[in-house]
């Protein structure tokens, strides 16, 4: 796994031939190119780790935790 930023997908934008989803990411919403992922669509509440504006793969809500425990080990992350 690369080091990514985790978020939740809240909806997918409008336009953008359904490459763009809305995604929570630490409270703030956005917009994430999902065009890498190719494993099937991208559906609200769905986790996926962020990577220079792309979401580079999907994950669970514990891998997301997990992905941003090492950001907090790094000084990125939020605070607790």
């Amino acid at each position: 796994m690369c080091l990514g930023i985790p978020g939740r997908v809240v909806r997918m934008a409008e336009g953008y031939h359904d490459q763009v989803a809305l995604v929570d990411v630490s409270g703030e919403t956005r917009k994430v190119n999902i065009g890498m992922l190719d494993d099937g669509p991208v559906r609200p509440g769905e986790w996926v780790i962020i990577h220079m504006g792309f979401a580079v793969e999907r994950t669970d809500e514990a891998g997301a935790a997990e992905a941003l425990a090492g950001l907090r080990l790094l000084g990125r992350g939020e605070e607790p």
